[in-house]
């Protein structure tokens, strides 16, 4: 007859071994102890900026960060300069889930979700560029963020692109009366078109890709971007009158697709999060950089580089308030630009 002490020690070993197989395909799942369980999995993170950009510096950050932290089991995948399509199809294929990251213009992503709107009002955000980063990177920073979860996104934070200019062919800029009778190029967004209606001057759709042939051809007389896009794009070479308006800024979303982010295990999250923060804070770093280098190449160049005044910026401003809550009136969003404004006033103090 088999004691019973034998059968408790046979119990005793059988649950042993199944422990061990259990941890055995745990690690063959995870990558074991050299990739800090972390699953094997290939990231796919798309942007419409050049390599030599530092969008892309930012890019290849987060890259570097997950990948080095996640013991090589997790692989991050590079699509700069539109590779994955224009700017409005990266972010349907991130919606739908072909692509899993994508860093795009906040004008570009607010046909998906209106709220995200705000980012892109008028003279709304300070002229300090760190100003900015204090409200954007705050408690109603992330209230922004969470609105794109509507869209079916996970917003991981905001990117820097620099403050947009005014570029036009042989008008100079100083007020909205000079606006009169343009035809500037804008991202698809209802948004800024409403914007260059208010001032006076028409706005058109333009492709990104499509935008200098548009200038040089005379099929728009102006645009609006930042400093390192008129650059690296050569727009200066079809505009002769740069100026710097401080009128928005070009912020850029870093944000997924929503169901293959909640999908992720709690440590992978966790990673993205501060592979994120990295990749953000070298992108700036970059920006801050580079801004004058390519601020004076363009003076060099022999265009007619004007900066608004403090006056007539308050110009601008004065005509642009109103415009706020016009466009950006539902309950929601009243009381979320309440709280914009109310960090930015706090900023300023």
């Amino acid at each position: 007859m088999i004691s019973k002490k034998f059968i408790v020690m046979a119990i005793a070993v059988l649950l042993l071994l199944l422990t061990a197989c259990g941890d055995n395909e745990a690690d063959s799942k995870s990558g074991g102890e050299d990739g800090g369980g972390y699953p094997e999995m290939t990231i796919t993170f798309s942007h419409n900026q050049p390599i030599e950009s530092p969008e892309h510096v930012g890019a290849t950050k987060f890259k570097e960060v997950v990948e080095e932290k996640s013991g090589g089991n997790i692989t991050v995948e590079i699509y700069p300069a539109s590779q994955l399509g224009s700017l409005r199809e990266q972010v349907e294929s991130t919606q739908i889930g072909e692509i899993d990251i994508t860093m795009q213009p906040s004008a570009v992503v607010t046909p998906f979700v209106d709220d995200v709107k705000i980012v892109d009002l008028p003279y709304l955000w300070p002229k300090e560029a760190e100003k900015k980063y204090e409200v954007l990177d705050s408690e109603v920073g992330t209230e922004i963020l969470d609105t794109l979860e509507s869209g079916g996104f996970k917003g991981l934070g905001f990117w820097p692109g620099g403050y947009k200019l005014f570029t036009t062919q042989d008008t100079k800029i100083t007020s909205p009366e000079d606006m009169k009778g343009l035809t500037f190029r804008v991202m698809e967004s209802p948004l800024l078109i409403s914007q260059y209606e208010l001032w006076g001057a028409n706005a058109i759709p333009v492709p990104y890709a499509e935008v200098y042939n548009s200038l040089q051809q005379g099929v728009v007389d102006g645009q609006e971007n930042p400093l390192q896009t008129i650059f690296l794009n050569n727009y200066h070479e079809v505009q002769n009158n740069i100026i710097e308006s401080y009128h928005g800024t070009m912020t850029y979303l870093l944000m997924a697709n929503q169901g293959w982010f909640k999908g992720l295990s709690g440590d992978t999250k966790e990673l993205i999060k501060e592979a994120q923060e990295k990749g953000r804070d070298d992108a700036r770093k970059a920006l801050k950089e580079t801004e004058q280098e390519y601020r004076q190449k363009i003076i060099d160049s022999g265009v007619d580089y004007y900066e608004l005044s403090d006056e007539e910026v308050e110009k601008f401003r004065e005509v642009s308030e109103p415009f706020h809550k016009e466009v950006y009136n539902k309950p929601e969003q009243l009381e979320l630009l309440k709280k914009v404004k109310e960090k930015i006033a706090e900023t300023q103090s």
